[in-house]
């Protein structure tokens, strides 16, 4: 087994999230500008695809070099032992990005890289003229910070968000990764009930019953670096035996999503047949202010139009207004709240216990927290 530098990557402000994700699996990290990096085999990248629900990406760290000028980034590209990764015919394409540095062109920062890895690929296979790149994807990316390169090699492929259940989504749909991040954060367990009273097409929810189950996100899809002559099937194989090992399909929830678009409920039901969830998460129509339980120590998890996003902002306030007295009647339920409405705590007629910073896609929002009272009932 090989030992590579690896990062998984995150959307501002769950960076402590991934980062106890991957500590879980059993890895030492170091968090840095958005970026969980850590030390593992071919055995981590497969663990970590499967497992991280939180992070966008595990990519592989080549190198990381000062690079000032073109010459620079050429040489340094150049002299870095790609024939460990790339087979002679192997697919490359670059991507890149610059910030705050002197080769602050990206199509030519790509190109650069792209000539330099050809040129040492064909030194080192012996290749005269061009190479075919018919075998197998391996995506690079250069990335210039304040004139520091950092070459990557993404092994996920399609971002670890897509975790193949998402038939059909809502006009605003959420994210997978920031769902799993608000279940997460609620601290809620499997013995609770859980609501989300504007579910949309139902990630929330979904994402909870998979956290609940302990189902691994990422085993019913396949990733890019499942093609690679190195990481082989035997090791795919033995992650998603240990995953189906570790998964509780009998933990029975208690999970529960309602919409007022009686389309998005449909939407809903089709994820959570495709997710194998049909018969344990019960969606159905109803207006968010019809809510009523029997049950103590609930959690609300919720991300409620923003106004900007789906209809009318005052129809929206007058909502949260409601819902805010409606709960004033479940004191032992925590409420969980992503809304990038600065007046929110108004709205609802509570101060939040606290409120977390989060991004939804471009949106800034907050992430507010009234937490319940505790009952006498032991989780």
């Amino acid at each position: 087994m090989t030992k590579f530098q690896l990062v998984a990557t995150a959307a501002m402000g769950l960076e402590s999230i991934v980062a106890e994700e991957v500590q879980a699996l059993g890895y030492e990290t170091r968090v840095d500008n958005g970026k969980v990096y850590f030390e593992g085999d071919e055995t981590a990248i497969a663990r970590c695809n499967l497992w991280l629900r939180v992070a966008d990406r595990v990519k592989i760290v080549v190198a990381q070099f000062p690079a000032k000028t073109f010459d620079q980034l050429f040489e340094s590209t150049k002299a870095i032992e790609w024939e460990r990764y790339l087979p002679v015919d192997a697919a490359f394409p670059v991507t890149g990005k610059s910030v705050k540095s002197k080769l602050f062109s990206v199509p030519d920062c790509q190109a650069i890289v792209k000539k330099a890895i050809v040129e040492r690929m064909k030194y080192h296979y012996k290749r005269l003229g061009f190479l075919d790149e018919s075998g197998a994807t391996f995506k690079i990316e250069v990335s210039i910070l304040k004139d520091v390169a950092t070459l990557t090699i993404d092994t996920s492929g399609a971002g670890l968000h897509k975790r193949g259940y998402r038939q059909v989504q809502g006009e605003a749909p959420l994210k997978e990764t920031l769902a799993a991040a608000l279940v997460k954060i609620s601290k809620w367990n499997p013995n609770r009930p859980f609501v989300d009273p504007f579910c949309g097409s139902g990630t929330i929810p979904l994402e909870a019953a998979m956290i609940g189950q302990n189902i691994a996100p990422g085993y019913n899809r396949e990733f890019i670096s499942e093609d690679w002559h190195w990481m082989k099937a035997k090791i795919w194989d033995e992650v998603r035996t240990e995953a189906d090992d570790l998964a509780d399909y009998d933990q029975p929830l208690h999970i529960i999503g309602t919409d007022i678009d009686h389309r998005m409920v449909n939407i809903a039901q089709e994820n959570a047949l495709e997710a194998g969830f049909a018969d344990i998460i019960t969606f159905k129509q109803m207006q968010a202010t019809d809510f009523t339980t029997k049950y103590t120590d609930g959690v609300m998890v919720s991300n409620p139009p923003y106004g900007e996003r789906i209809g009318d902002i005052e129809q929206i306030e007058q909502v949260i207004r409601e819902l805010g007295q409606v709960m004033n009647n479940y004191p032992t339920w925590s409420v969980y709240m992503l809304s990038s409405m600065e007046n929110f705590e108004v709205l609802y007629g509570k101060k939040a216990t606290k409120k977390r910073k989060l991004f939804n896609g471009f949106i800034r929002t907050d992430l507010y927290q009234f937490w319940g009272q505790k009952s006498k009932r032991e989780d």
